[in-house]
């Protein structure tokens, strides 16, 4: 496609813009990701002269265009919502303004990388949706789809509300807590159950987790546990944030009867931690049934999101320059509604219900539209008009969502900490209505389209539906 352009001399500047049509796990909402990796391969995005051999050796290529992608950088302009915000579907997370060829050639990547790291930062949040207020850790590595899809997941992962990962390199590539126990093994490879805790003790009594199901949690488990945590304290070792994983069995039953075993024997401050196959649904029932889990290690469901493998992202054409800098409104249709998409160089604004702090709706509308949060503001549903909210003037604030990431190939943004992501994703959800947070039949944040919007889509739809039955009945 881009010597297609190359030799019509197209130099076009486009408008795309990426975007998903659903949300993940039939959820309410969806979390921002991957944006600094989208800015790092902008920055290093280049051809290299082994690259060049390469594709001259695929002989579809002529030398003229070869010679324009040995030179090659993105020129163009990208804004984008950061990363850790609160999403919903059909409007931009990133817009591409750029001459075609580049905004062309670099719309994988961004799907690439956004679709993954949106992906697992949604699930990761829904996890941690249903532990309320205890620890979730990252356990996914060995299930990940590949060591990047581990890495990058594991960091999307805490940008959802993770307190930590298992995954010790994502841990030094991102400046993120690293946490973790031992297998079954350790336990395995010493001739009994009591050494192998007691040896685990002496190394690491700061994070002393004892797996206590290998053999027999309630008869062996615990009971050695307790034996180690009793002779560590007479010994004067004080430990600290230590206690036992379950990894088995009915963790509801066994939590329970575990919690009493701890507390009986003086050790009201050891944590309980589980795994096995765990994801929000399973996790919200444990809650409901009364499990004193109050750490969390979560691995395939969240590091694969495996009920919902796939997060959708699109990018679409929405408008081309003309010779007078004017742009040209473009707009995809197809007979399945949800499929035709917002035409126009557009932008975003957040609305927030003044007085609680919570989402109101989102407001796509033209980049060169203003509102005043003191004028009322009438909010419609684009496929349904007659629905309609009347927002009076001071009740509600405003906040526009896409920020300048790239100006003319410039970056012009410095990507956070993924822990000061966190913290903005944490404050994003408290933004939800509890109502959007549930996992069954969760309520809708409304996403709208504004006067001006509404009415130039439906101008671009009736010129295309004119000009294609024009066609029809020139061919007849």
């Amino acid at each position: 496609m881009m010597q297609g352009y190359f030799e019509t001399g197209k130099q076009d500047m486009v408008v795309f813009d990426a975007f998903y049509r659903e949300n993940p796990c039939h959820g309410g909402y969806a979390i921002a990701a991957g944006l600094e990796q989208v800015i790092e391969y902008i920055k290093t995005l280049q051809f290299t002269p082994d690259d060049i051999r390469y594709l001259r050796s695929l002989n579809m290529f002529n030398e003229e265009f070869l010679k324009y992608l040995s030179n090659f950088r993105f020129s163009g302009s990208i804004y984008s919502v950061p990363e850790g915000t609160v999403i919903f579907p059909r409007e931009p997370i990133i817009k591409v303004v750029a001459p075609i060829m580049e905004a062309q050639l670099i719309e994988t990547a961004i799907l690439n990388i956004i679709n993954h790291q949106c992906l697992i930062a949604t699930k990761a949040a829904r996890v941690c949706h249903a532990a309320q207020n205890d620890g979730v850790m990252e356990f996914g590595l060995r299930r990940a789809q590949g060591p990047d899809s581990g890495i990058y997941g594991a960091r999307a992962a805490v940008i959802g509300g993770c307190c930590g990962t298992s995954n010790v390199l994502a841990g030094q590539l991102f400046n993120i807590p690293v946490k973790g126990t031992h297998a079954h093994s350790w336990i395995m490879s010493f001739h009994d159950e009591y050494t192998a805790f007691k040896t685990y003790a002496r190394l690491y009594p700061n994070a002393c987790i004892l797996l206590i199901d290998t053999y027999d949690t309630l008869k062996s488990g615990v009971p050695n546990a307790i034996r180690v945590f009793r002779e560590m304290k007479e010994e004067g070792v004080q430990l600290k944030n230590y206690g036992v994983r379950l990894d088995s069995g009915d963790l509801a039953y066994l939590s329970k009867k575990v919690r009493k075993m701890l507390d009986d024997a003086g050790f009201e401050d050891a944590v309980i931690s589980a795994s096995n196959d765990l994801d929000e649904y399973l996790i919200e029932s444990l809650k409901s049934q009364g499990a004193t889990i109050t750490s969390w290690g979560v691995g395939t469901s969240l590091i694969t999101s495996r009920d919902c493998p796939a997060f959708g992202g699109v990018y679409k054409l929405a408008a081309i320059q003309d010779e007078n800098g004017s742009f040209i409104p473009k707009i995809k249709l197809s007979e399945n509604v949800e499929k035709i998409t917002n035409p126009g160089n557009k932008t975003v604004y957040r609305i927030y219900e003044k007085a609680s702090g919570k989402i109101k709706a989102d407001l796509i509308c033209l980049a060169e539209e203003t509102f005043d949060p003191q004028k009322d503001l009438m909010l419609f549903d684009p496929n349904a008009t007659w629905k309609r909210t009347l927002l009076k003037g001071g009740t509600y604030t405003m906040k526009e969502l896409l920020i300048p990431i790239f100006d003319k190939g410039k970056c012009v943004y410095t990507s956070p900490t993924v822990m000061e992501m966190q913290e903005h994703c944490n404050r994003e959800k408290a933004t939800l209505w509890n109502e959007n947070l549930r996992f069954v039949n969760p309520a809708e944040i409304y996403v709208d389209l504004s006067d001006k919007l509404y009415n130039l889509k439906n101008r671009v739809f009736a010129e295309l539906s004119e000009a294609k039955y024009s066609q029809t009945s020139d061919q007849a």
